[in-house]
């Protein structure tokens, strides 16, 4: 009885072509035995692979279609079953249906000339540079374009040749039997790594690189608002490619240096100033010294308490969008800290004990705010509970 090579395969008796070759790489690819080592798989892969052998050969195919068997007796190729897969791998039955398998070449020649990468350098910034934006000068070290041949890559005088052992195509072609019938697979020439030519005198300072690193000082303007870890990008200041090809961008990447006095949140500055204890309980206009501003007037209302918060509003930093222009400056946010003399001399003494006498606090009274006391109510409720 002869044997259901369309069935073994599960497609109709008029499938195209196409279609048979979709239904065996579709089982090849589950059968296989580097992907199922079972033994009843192996045995189903020859089955499928066998089909796939007789209904790909039109010859052959027509045999069974007129209800014969191509295998039986020694027809088409000698009878019985071969083993589909000595020799090869999945990757071989793959590529033969995906690799680079053409007759007329596969994609050509690469261009010798390619884009260059980009570069980063860090740049240590004051808080007054990131406030008012500086221009800073920089040295960087990169891949520049080779002065004496130019990105050509070759001496002075000469220039690129036509690889002989791919003829310029980039690559090679291996013809290969197997059980699927001829297979050419095409990869990269060796010879020329797929460029399609070499160089046969290459230039002696960038030995045929077409670049060659090199030291250059260039100005890099950082606008006012930067913050650490900002980066401001430099088009086409980065490494030039091979073959003298475009150079990438340079990112500058800003550093912050921790400042004295200010500390930054954002576009918003905070720093702690003390003030003395009467200017605290009279009242006091004291000049600051703001960062950006220079000095300006803070006033101090009478009667200030330690802690105290005074919120400059424009006195911070520029806000720097992500499209690098400024969008208004944000505040400057000073906490007080109120100063208590630690040594006083008799004159002062007796003044401060008069005015605890016309303030009725000779002898003072712990207080504390909120609902729940603070330190001195829980201690009593602990007392009275006991």
């Amino acid at each position: 009885m002869a044997r259901d090579y369309y069935g073994t395969l599960g497609v109709q008796r008029d499938a195209t072509p196409e279609e048979i070759k979709r239904a065996y790489r579709k089982l090849a690819r589950k059968l296989h035995p580097d992907v199922n080592p079972d033994a009843e798989a192996q045995q189903r892969f020859r089955e499928v692979t066998t089909a796939y052998e007789v209904l790909s050969d039109p010859k052959r195919r027509q045999i069974v279609d007129l209800g014969g068997d191509p295998l039986d007796n020694g027809a088409g190729n000698g009878g019985g079953m071969r083993d589909p897969f000595a020799g090869f791998g999945l990757g071989d039955i793959m590529d033969a249906f995906f690799g680079a398998t053409s007759g007329a070449g596969g994609r050509g020649p690469r261009s010798r000339v390619q884009p260059g990468s980009d570069a980063l350098i860090r740049l240590s910034m004051t808080l007054e540079e990131c406030a008012t934006g500086v221009t800073k000068e920089l040295t960087v070290d990169t891949a520049v374009v080779c002065e004496l041949c130019h990105g050509s890559g070759a001496e002075e005088g000469t220039s690129a040749t036509v690889c002989d052992t791919c003829g310029g195509r980039g690559e090679v072609q291996a013809v290969q039997r197997s059980f699927l019938g001829q297979v050419v697979t095409t990869r990269p020439c060796p010879v020329c790594r797929g460029l399609g030519e070499v160089i046969p005198n290459p230039c002696q300072q960038c030995a045929g690189d077409g670049r060659v690193r090199s030291r250059r000082n260039i100005s890099v303007p950082m606008p006012a608002g930067v913050a650490d870890g900002m980066r401001v990008r430099l088009a086409g200041q980065g490494e030039v490619g091979p073959g003298g090809g475009p150079a990438g961008d340079l990112y500058v990447e800003v550093e912050e240096i921790p400042h004295e006095v200010f500390e930054r949140d954002g576009a918003d500055l905070h720093c702690t100033v003390r003030i003395p204890m009467t200017a605290a309980a009279l009242g006091a206009k004291v000049p600051l010294h703001t960062l950006v501003d220079g000095d300006q007037e803070m006033e101090i209302e009478p009667g200030t308490q330690p802690g105290t918060e005074l919120v400059l509003t424009g006195r911070g930093l520029p806000r720097l969008r992500s499209s690098g222009r400024v969008d208004g400056r944000g505040d400057l946010h000073v906490h007080l800290e109120v100063e208590v003399p630690t040594r006083l001399d008799a004159r002062q003494a007796e003044l401060l004990r008069e005015l605890a006498s016309l303030r009725g606090e000779e002898e003072p009274a712990l207080s504390h705010n909120g609902k729940g006391g603070g330190l001195f109510s829980r201690l009593r409720s602990g007392r009275n509970h006991r």
